[in-house]
């Protein structure tokens, strides 16, 4: 479609693909790719958006260019990363010179090998930026209070595990809405955050504490999302990642990456799982060490 027939976002996203640097698969140099990754933010061609698909929503969402209904989200995603030439200089700042990038015409073995390499296992990443989990250990043990926790980012030579840390997270639990009763009258909740996973449980006297739900948190888009940006201070309010709500995680809805007043700042919205009901509203917020 013309772009003079588009408005809005829609037009944002034409002028986008119209970019030389975004004519080109950003994983192969493949010529007019109609398919894209829009977390991740790059223009792809049928064989590499294949195994961008295979990856999973978490890493990489993909869609038509042309075919598919993107959302504004999608759209904010790919026009604030800018393209393949800006998500390139941070998916493949030590890419090593002599490392075989596939081309347009290679097997379907060495494009995965690549792509894996470059998105899921993060191997071109600034060492600093490479996150091997996205699962985090800290603990909140009051629902009113906030928890901090450092990030430590590991990076293996040979057998042995260097360890630097980057950053740390606060913790917030916001509230707590239609969560199962455990006791005849009523329950005193709070949640444990661990590796990544929370749980609530009602504090009883006594007797054991009951288990009143759990869910996964993925930290990946956040860090990733932060680190990249650099330092909020100098930038203006804005979005600058997302995590996507899929089948397989406990997301209400999609979780955006924002810089608000200079902090980078999150909002996960989660339905507990393992429990016949209850919904958990956290605020994370990641300082740099510098600052």
């Amino acid at each position: 479609m013309s772009s003079r027939y588009l408005t809005g976002k829609a037009r944002k996203l034409k002028e986008l693909t119209l970019k030389s640097d975004n004519r080109i698969c950003a994983d192969c140099g493949a010529p007019d790719p109609k398919w894209a990754s829009a977390n991740i933010g790059v223009f792809l061609c049928l064989k590499c958006s294949d195994i961008h698909r295979s990856l999973g929503p978490d890493v990489s969402k993909v869609l038509s260019v042309t075919l598919d209904e993107w959302s504004d989200g999608d759209i904010d995603s790919m026009v604030e990363v800018g393209g393949n030439s800006y998500a390139n200089s941070i998916y493949e700042a030590f890419l090593p010179k002599r490392y075989p990038k596939p081309k347009a015409d290679s097997s379907y073995e060495d494009r995965s090998n690549f792509i894996r390499s470059k998105y899921e296992l993060q191997e071109f990443l600034k060492p600093s930026l490479r996150i091997v989990s996205s699962k985090m250990s800290f603990r909140s043990f009051d629902s009113m209070k906030s928890s901090d926790s450092s990030f430590v980012s590991d990076t293996s030579k040979k057998d042995e595990v260097e360890r630097e840390f980057i950053g740390e997270l606060k913790v917030k639990v916001i509230r707590g809405t239609n969560l199962a009763v455990r006791d005849m009258l009523s329950s005193d909740p709070y949640v444990v955050l661990t590796l990544g996973q929370q749980e609530v449980y009602d504090h009883d006297v006594f007797t054991a504490d009951d288990i009143m739900g759990e869910a996964e948190i993925d930290l990946q888009p956040m860090i990733t999302a932060a680190m990249a940006f650099g330092d909020p201070s100098l930038l203006g309010n804005m979005q600058i990642g997302k995590w996507f709500k899929t089948s397989d995680n406990a997301l209400i809805k999609d979780s955006t990456v924002k810089i608000v007043d200079g902090k980078v700042k999150q909002e996960v919205f989660l339905k507990l799982q393992n429990v016949e009901s209850g919904d958990l509203d956290l605020e994370l917020e990641w300082v740099p060490l510098d600052q």
